[in-house]
């Protein structure tokens, strides 16, 4: 089987480039872990009661890791998902010996250096890829990093990443379909390209583009360059919708608990937001390749437009949201929820309850 990328050795590269974690004792190390899972508790109840979602399928418990880890649990997802996919666009066909030995290698090593930058800004995830439902992953060496720039009380803090992470692993247990949505639209996305061959070689090279950004910030260079068919627009634009909705709605609900239950939480989101805002212009040029820039709008309009749809039919209303896929908001309506409103509830709104 074709061998896109050495993922051991991408695993190696991430774990020798990634940074050293802050400083601390054996004891503080047991006390962060011991926290963030409590935390993690403590979380889960607030979101479910503030959304009124509830879990439809059992999940593991909160895995507390370091970056190394984090590098490692993420390649294995990715490994799980692009193996089968390259072995179908390639027919199953051996690679050369040439591509065998350094095509593979040079893309593991590129893949392992992103991951190695990400490993120490990522706070934490809800990881799909490898398991069914997912798992949470929190990365206790940057929520404590993060915490002590920010000058932050650490349980509120830590309780603050909670609540956003929390939310996400609800998004996908308490509505079962949604993982299957979301790999169904990578393999829509895979299946839309003009050619296996083609792909696998804008894949690569939209790999080395992430990888070179980190030793060039002068690079103008995109990882969209990949998408070139209307058929990829077309599947990137409800992947863009998606993780629109997934991201807004978890700053909505870390918003809308977060004054309840965390005294500083105004100062945290403060010096948070100039945090995400912040950057030499390498982190700024990475931020832009590896999509973060496009994340971060995503948050907040992600955020207007949760809100919106709240506003106009209340929370039970917007849970409607998730009933199907079809009822997803489509990109354009992301500007406007009174076009979602429409859609699904009707142009009366919501039906009164009982």
């Amino acid at each position: 089987m074709a061998q896109f990328v050495d993922w051991d050795l991408a695993a190696a590269t991430a774990g020798a480039l990634g940074k050293s974690g802050p400083r601390v004792s054996y004891a503080e190390a047991t006390e962060v872990v011991g926290d963030l899972r409590r935390l993690t508790d403590e979380a889960a109840g607030h979101v479910a009661e503030y959304t009124g979602l509830r879990a439809q399928v059992a999940h593991p418990p909160v895995r507390v890791v370091d970056r190394r880890d984090w590098a490692a649990t993420n390649i294995a997802g990715l490994r799980e998902v692009i193996t089968p996919l390259v072995s179908r666009l390639s027919g199953d066909k051996q690679p050369g010996a040439l591509t065998e030995a350094i095509g593979s290698r040079l893309t593991g090593v590129q893949a392992g250096t992103v991951l190695a930058y990400l490993s120490g800004r990522v706070l934490g995830q809800y990881e799909v890829f490898s398991a069914d439902p997912g798992q949470l992953l929190l990365v206790a060496p940057n929520i404590v990093e993060v915490e002590r720039k920010l000058a932050a009380d650490p349980r509120d803090f830590r309780l603050w990443v909670c609540l956003h992470e929390v939310t996400h692993r609800t998004q996908f247990t308490a509505v079962p379909w949604m993982r299957a949505y979301f790999l169904g639209e990578v393999q829509a996305f895979v299946d839309a390209s003009q050619g296996g061959e083609h792909l696998l070689e804008r894949l690569r090279r939209g790999v080395a583009t992430l990888s070179d950004a980190i030793k060039d910030p002068e690079s103008r260079a995109s990882v969209l360059d990949i998408v070139q068919t209307p058929g990829q627009r077309a599947v990137l634009d409800r992947l863009t919708a998606l993780m629109t909705l997934l991201e807004g709605h978890a700053e909505f609900v870390m918003d809308g608990v977060g004054p309840e239950v965390i005294p500083s939480v105004e100062r945290i989101r403060a010096g948070f937001n100039r945090r995400r805002e912040a950057g030499n212009p390498l982190e700024k040029a990475i931020r832009r390749l590896l999509g973060v820039e496009v994340k971060m709008r995503q948050y907040a309009e992600g955020r207007k437009f949760v809100h919106g749809v709240v506003e106009r039919v209340g929370m039970a209303g917007f849970n409607r949201i998730f009933s199907s896929p079809l009822t997803l908001p489509r990109l354009e309506e992301l500007g406007d929820p009174d076009a979602w409103v429409a859609r699904v509830h009707g142009p009366a709104g919501p039906l009164p309850t009982a």
